[in-house]
Order: structure tokens, then sequence, then C-alpha cells
């Protein structure tokens, strides 16, 4: 009992602490919103890996490598896998905007004092600028995530490329 807290972000008396003493106290604080922001997103995407990859291990490409006498391993990792993660990419451009949308529930429920939490008391009190700010921040995070998706297709499929 006692082993993650539940409540803010630091212990009672965190200023006094060292370095790595913070660190940890830190980390032992985040534990559970991480754990809560991130595993339905782990889980409808470990889903959609799965489909994707059943989906590919019937197709001729995969019973071709697999009469050329490879591995299993190879042919679900090296073949299989890799095809089914190009709709995955997709994907994880829209995850990293959502994390804003998310936060405002699980900083409430953990009392942190976040960007969320900020956004949603700024609309409850009509302060534009802010509401604004946080916007822009979202579209900022929506390009980017669409820039890593676009970089991570050249690394999942060799024939993309950004020419």
């Amino acid at each position: 009992a006692g082993w993650f807290p539940f409540v803010g972000l630091h212990s009672t008396g965190h200023e006094r602490l060292g370095y790595f003493p913070y660190l940890l106290d830190s980390a032992r604080h985040l534990v559970l919103p991480v754990l809560c922001m991130t595993y339905a997103s782990f889980v409808g995407l470990s889903r959609f890996v799965r489909t994707g990859l059943l989906e590919n291990l019937t197709l001729d490409y995969v019973r071709t490598a697999r009469s050329k006498g490879l591995p299993e391993r190879t042919v679900v990792f090296g073949h299989a896998l890799r095809n089914s993660l190009i709709p995955v990419v997709t994907l994880l451009g829209g995850i990293l905007p959502g994390l804003i949308g998310g936060s405002v529930i699980i900083e409430t429920i953990f009392t942190i004092n976040g960007m969320g939490y900020l956004g949603f008391q700024a609309v409850l009190s009509r302060d534009y600028p802010v509401i604004m700010a946080i916007a822009t921040f979202a579209a900022v995070l929506t390009m980017l995530g669409i820039l890593v998706s676009d970089l991570l297709y050249c690394i999942v499929d060799p024939r993309i490329s950004l020419e």
C-alpha cells in the first residue's frame, strides 16, 4: 500500500529532497496517470496490429516466404508485421494531439495542475487568450504527429520515399 500516490505530482516536502530522490518521487507520482492515459490507446493499437497481422499472414507473399524455407520468426516479423504496421503508423499521428483532450479527465482525477485542467478552467471562465493558446498548441501537436507519422512510413515501408 502507498507505492503509487494518486494525488498531485510531488509529495509534501519535495523541495528538501536531493536530485535523484526528487526524480524518484516524481516518477512514483506519474505511474498511475501515465498508465491511465496510455492504457486505452495501447489496447486499441494492439488490437489493430493483431487484426492487420492476421490478415497479412494469409497473403501470397507470406506463403511464398514460408515455401522458401524461411524461419517462421523471419516470416512473421520481417514480412507480415512490417506490412501490418502501415495502418498503425497512420493512427499514431492522431494519438499525440488526443493527449490534451484526455488529460482533462486524468488531471481532474489525480489533481494535477496541467494543461488539460488549465484549458478546462479557461473554458469555464471564458479566458479566450488561454483557449486560443491551447488550441494553437493542439494544432502544432497535430502537425508534429502527422510529420512523425510520415517519417515512420519511410522506416516501415522502404518503397515509400520522401521525394
